[in-house]
This record gives C-alpha cells, sequence and structure tokens, in this order.
C-alpha cells in the first residue's frame, strides 16, 4: 500500500503496550485516522493514552469489544485472542484483522529501498536462541542484520527505520503468526512443537496450524527439526513457491538434505554440490555456548536458514562461537562445593524443562510454580533416572510432587510451603544438601513464575544471588 492508499483510512488499533503503541503512531503518520481501544483503565495505559492523544489520536479506555464506527482494518496486539467480541464484530462485518508483523510485511519497501528479506523462526521453545544465534553468523557474514519481531524488538521499527538491512532474523510467536495473512519468508523454521499457549487457541490443532503458516509462501527453505515428525507433516502441507525446499536438522548423523552432528562437528548434506555423497563441516559442538543436546539442535537450525541465504560455513562457525546466551538460559552461575549451579528458569514449560533435564546428570532439580493447565507424568518418567533429588517451590508444586511419587518414588523430595520470594533462597540451600560433587543443581522450574515473581528474569535473578551467597559462605 503507498502513503496515499492510507489517508484518511479509518483503523483501530486493538491494545496499548509494545507493538500496540508503535502501531497506532506509524498508522497516524501514514495519514490514517487512528482509534486505539483497550480492555485496560490503569495509571499506566492512562499515561499512555496521553500520550498518544496528544499527537491526535483518540484513545478509548475500558472498552475494547466493541467495533469503532466506520472502521475498514483491525491492527491487533498480538495478545488478543481471537475470540474477542471485537473480532467477532469485525468478522461480522467484513473488516479485516492483522497484526503488528502483517502491518509491517505491509509496509516494507514503502521508500522505495528493496525490502530486506526475512529468516524466520518459531517453535514452543528455543526461538529467542535461535534467531540470536542466527543474527550473530549473519552478521559473522558481513551482513546488515537485526533480530527482530517477537524477541522484544519491534518488527515496525526494523522496517521503516533508517537502517537499510540485507537480511532480516525474525523471530514469530503463535499469536504473531495467527494474525499476519500474507506474511511470506525467505526461508523459516519451526525448531518443536508441544501444548502451550492452547487457552488463547482453543485447541492443539489451531495452535501447530498458526505455526505452520510461517511456512507458508517459502522461497528457498523450509527448515524442520527431523526428531518431531510433526514439524515436516507442516511442510509437507505447506503451499511454497516452486524449488523451496525441505531442509532437516538433527542431532544424529544427517542424511541428504539436512544439517547434523557426526564425531563432534555440526556438518551439512543439504548446501552442498552433492548431497547424497558430499558434507560440509560447518562448527564443532563445543563452538556452540552452551552445548546442551538442544541448544546444538537451536544451533542446527540456525545454520540451516543461514546456509539457505547463501552464508559461508566459516561464518557459521565465528557467528556460533561469538554468540552469547541471554541470562536465564541454561546459565551456569557457578561451582560451589565440586557441584554446579545451572540457571534455566526460562524453561517455564515442561517441554523446555524436558530438554534442560536431559543436557545434565545427575541433577538436584528446582522446580514448581504456576502449571498453566500441564501435568508432569511424562517429564518426571523421562527425567527420573537422572534425579538426585528434588526440591519444590510455588504454587502448583503439588502436582509435581504427585508425579513424581507416580513414577520416581526413590528420589529424595523437600517440598517447600512457602511462595514468597525468600522461598528460593531456601531451595538453593536445601538442593546443596541433596548433592554432591559432581552433581548439577538445576533450576528448571517446568511453570510460570507469577506466582512468585513478577518474571522469569526475577526469579532467576533470586536464585543466581542465592547461589552466590551459598559460594560466599564456602570460601
Amino acid at each position: 500500500m503507498s502513503n496515499q492508499d492510507w489517508q484518511g483510512k479509518r483503523v483501530t488499533v486493538a491494545g496499548l503496550g509494545v507493538s500496540g503503541i508503535p502501531a497506532a503512531k506509524v498508522l497516524h503518520g501514514l495519514g490514517a485516522v487512528v482509534t486505539v481501544v483497550n480492555d485496560g483503565d490503569d495509571e499506566r495505559s492512562r499515561a499512555q493514552a496521553a500520550e498518544l492523544e496528544a499527537q491526535g489520536i483518540t484513545v478509548r479506555l475500558g472498552d475494547g469489544a466493541t467495533l469503532p464506527e466506520s472502521t475498514e482494518l483491525i491492527v491487533t496486539t498480538p495478545g488478543w485472542k481471537p475470540d474477542k467480541p471485537l473480532f467477532i464484530a469485525a468478522a461480522e462485518a467484513g473488516v479485516p484483522v492483522w497484526g503488528d508483523v502483517e502491518l509491517a510485511w505491509r509496509l516494507r519497501g514503502r521508500d522505495g529501498r528493496e525490502p530486506a528479506p526475512w529468516l524466520a523462526v518459531t517453535g514452543t521453545n528455543g526461538k529467542t536462541t535461535t534467531v540470536r544465534m542466527l543474527a550473530s553468523i549473519l552478521e559473522a557474514a558481513g551482513l546488515r542484520t537485526a533480530a527482530v519481531g517477537n524477541i522484544g524488538v519491534s518488527l515496525l521499527d526494523a522496517v521503516l527505520g533508517d537502517e537499510n538491512y540485507d537480511v532480516l532474523a525474525v523471530e514469530l510467536s503463535s499469536y504473531q503468526l495467527h494474525w499476519a495473512p500474507s506474511l511470506r519468508a525467505h526461508s523459516a523454521a519451526v525448531l518443536n512443537l508441544a501444548p502451550d499457549h492452547l487457552d488463547w487457541h482453543g485447541s492443539m490443532e489451531a495452535y501447530v496450524a498458526d505455526k505452520g503458516r510461517i511456512y507458508e509462501g517459502n522461497r528457498v527453505a523450509c527448515v524442520y527439526n527431523v526428531a518431531e515428525k510433526a514439524t515436516e507433516d507442516l511442510v509437507r502441507e505447506a503451499d511454497v513457491e516452486e524449488g523451496c525446499r525441505a531442509i532437516g536438522f538433527t542431532l544424529a548423523a544427517p542424511g541428504p538434505s539436512q544439517l547434523g552432528v557426526v564425531d563432534g562437528i555440526l556438518v551439512d548434506r543439504a548446501f552442498v554440490a552433492n548431497r547424497q555423497k558430499q558434507a560440509q563441516e560447518l562448527a564443532e559442538v563445543t563452538d556452540v555456548n552452551p552445548p546442551a543436546p538442544h541448544n546444538i539442535a537451536n544451533a542446527l537450525a540456525a545454520a540451516a536458514l543461514a546456509r539457505a541465504f547463501g552464508v559461508e560455513p566459516a561464518a557459521v562457525r565465528d557467528g556460533l562461537r561469538a554468540f552469547r546466551p541471554d541470562p536465564h538460559r541454561i546459565e551456569h552461575v557457578a561451582d560451589v562445593a565440586g557441584v554446579a549451579y545451572i540457571d534455566d528458569s526460562k524453561a517455564t514449560n515442561t517441554h523446555a524443562a524436558e530438554a534442560s533435564l536431559a543436557a545434565y546428570d545427575p541433577i538436584v532439580w528446582i522446580a514448581g510454580g504456576l502449571a498453566k493447565g500441564a501435568t508432569f507424568d511424562e517429564l518426571v518418567t523421562g527425567a527420573a533416572g537422572r534425579l538426585r533429588g528434588v526440591v519444590l517451590i510455588g504454587h502448583d508444586r503439588a502436582l509435581i510432587r504427585e508425579a513424581l511419587a507416580r513414577h520416581a518414588p526413590e528420589v529424595p523430595v523437600v517440598d517447600l510451603d512457602r511462595t514468597d520470594t525468600g522461598a528460593m533462597s531456601e531451595a538453593v540451600r536445601e538442593a546443596a544438601r541433596l548433592a554432591r560433587p559432581g552433581d548439577t543443581v538445576l533450576m528448571a522450574p517446568a511453570c510460570a513464575s507469577m506466582d512468585m515473581f513478577v518474571n522469569y528474569n526475577k526469579r532467576g535473578e533470586a536464585f543466581a544471588a542465592a547461589v552466590r551467597a551459598l559460594a560466599a559462605e564456602s570460601d
């Protein structure tokens, strides 16, 4: 759409916040008549509304259900559920609904520049790490790039800013993909699929279908996880451009058109001249930080997308070596009395915790928080043989305790009947008591943090502080 197409167009932006405010400002700048609707009417919302109203944007607080009169388009923030009355009214009136990702996609190249291709990543877990690895590899190749999207960096800023990018590494959530019907990536990856956000999507089938949208219209490569057939099924179902290839990644030796691992080496049998007989060395497993199995899988997915974009093998190696993971993602805090203490507070669901638990042995596991409807039998069954002991915290810890009683009754369990933030210090001390030299104390809660902490970052910080206090006492 040209600037002229936006002049006077009546657009409703659903929701304030990280994506709603930038969308409202951009649309207003294009000449649209913008109304922002928002469910909340608290102090923060009023301050945000005042900022927008000062620029000539109408804001309606406390009313996110009613479709403003004459609305021609809705641009929604990702968190608004599809069954909201606003969207039902829009469907009845024939009004399209876009997300901020869709808006960014439609606005590419407005200034006459060739729009940067998107290398897109989704999955239940590992998205942010993979996108940041990918950006590091692209930078090592000398390309102008940025990690954007659900990672917390606005796609609108990247698309409309002054920087002339060669390529963008884009993290996309299932929410964002739901509202992005015309997105067509250069190449895309689905890392894994496990039940999550089912209250928003309504069913696992709907959640998976929205994840699969990332493959629609791909030009070069659809990257899937060989270990999870459901991701390959999504590739088979996608309507892609002629010549687009299915590229698998695996922790085993790769077959043709796959990337995998051979004798501690990450190798490529997809982007080589003779896929049947040839493999290209990309990096060593030790170049991946940290070299936990699920993180190696992330590295292979990032490498596959980079190779699809034509990046040379040396840049894959250099980019992985330069990459540093974000805090609270299988982060080594300290060694105390021969025991390693690992912070994986970002493991907020069972799928993430399963990957984290698979990386260590033996383990004293700190777990618990808000379960969000999850069950823990499968998780405990898979980890039982590696558990030295378990320390439980948080509101829904009983669900994990009951799964342990069923599937790992011999494992010692400490159940801390408290949900204040100080419980973390006691949890670390109890874990230290259970651990032996050579063990790993792993805080991978498999639950959300909001029963005790503002977010997973604060939970991780509390764990790290407790470990440092323990280390100081042992000096």
